[in-house]
């Protein structure tokens, strides 16, 4: 395994997502020839064939497969050393990056970053903030990309150390003038007689949403689906529908205080999140600051 180097291991990723060695070769500026050299090189020296080779291209095997696994996360490792010692020729001494969910962005996290950043003791500390779906901050972590994820805490985060942050309140969003918006409080199956303005199917929202529907044994029609909060809020008041959006987003848009809240009966209106990390030991100095910072701002 010491014989490992980050060149082949970019050139086999690339085959592996591109399926195709010519292909490969294009996109890493290589020759083909070259890169099956290296591959059969790196075969030999992990002692597993890696490609089940036809016609059409290539395909990793099961060993091929556990190795790509590791071979991102060790290019990723790898990048992130780059970045680092780049800013920190540029006076930055710590770099973290933060995966985080639609509705904790939308809400008060960047707040909560830009106050840690604002503390003149965190003054050479760069906070990189990125927006992920749930299942890809879990796996994300898991793999050691990134340090700090911030999502729904119904995410399934086994094997993670799991750090309680904030909650939130979904509510019912409706224009002033639509038949949802005379009442103060609905259950959600009473929002399902009128057409929705949804998120995409891969957000937390809808799958809660559409799991809701499914045990109240009525449709959930869509007229639109949009891909923020704030676009939904736009649609709402365009009289497309009505949303289920965090009554912290509606609150945080100044612009759309003519829309009408209707608090959602349901139980599973209020959310929780959590910051999940592989462990403490394992994190930065910086990382560690920022997640007690976090934890710190949610509490208060």
């Amino acid at each position: 395994m010491h014989d490992l180097d980050l060149t082949t291991l970019r050139l086999f990723v690339a085959t592996c997502t591109l399926r195709n060695i010519a292909r490969a070769g294009e996109q890493q500026h290589i020759g083909a020839s070259a890169i099956s050299k290296r591959l059969a090189q790196l075969e030999q020296t992990v002692n597993a064939p890696l490609f089940e080779r036809g016609r059409r291209g290539v395909v990793p095997t099961a060993a091929g497969e556990i190795l790509l696994e590791h071979a991102r996360a060790m290019l990723a490792s790898a990048d992130r050393v780059a970045r680092d010692m780049a800013a920190y020729r540029h006076g930055i001494k710590g770099q973290v990056r933060v995966l985080a969910s639609m509705s904790s962005v939308a809400e008060q996290l960047p707040d909560d970053i830009a106050s840690f950043l604002q503390d003149p003791a965190h003054a050479e500390i760069r906070v990189d903030l990125e927006e992920q779906v749930s299942s890809a901050i879990v796996g994300a972590v898991r793999e050691g990309l990134a340090p700090l994820g911030i999502c729904w805490d119904a995410a399934d985060m086994e094997g993670l150390q799991v750090r309680r942050y904030r909650s939130d309140r979904l509510v019912l969003v409706a224009h002033p003038g639509h038949p949802a918006a005379q009442q103060a409080r609905s259950s959600f199956a009473d929002s399902l007689a009128h057409e929705h303005v949804g998120l995409p199917a891969t957000t937390a929202v809808y799958g809660m949403l559409a799991r809701a529907a499914a045990i109240a044994g009525r449709p959930l029609h869509y007229r639109t689906v949009v891909s923020t909060f704030e676009a939904s809020l736009r649609c709402v008041r365009a009289g497309l529908g009505i949303a289920v959006v965090p009554r912290e987003v509606v609150q945080l848009a100044a612009a759309d205080k003519g829309l009408r809240m209707v608090e959602l009966t349901d139980a599973w209106a209020t959310r929780h999140f959590a910051i999940c990390l592989r462990s403490e030991e394992s994190l930065s100095p910086s990382a560690r600051l920022l997640l007690a910072h976090l934890q710190a701002r949610a509490a208060g």
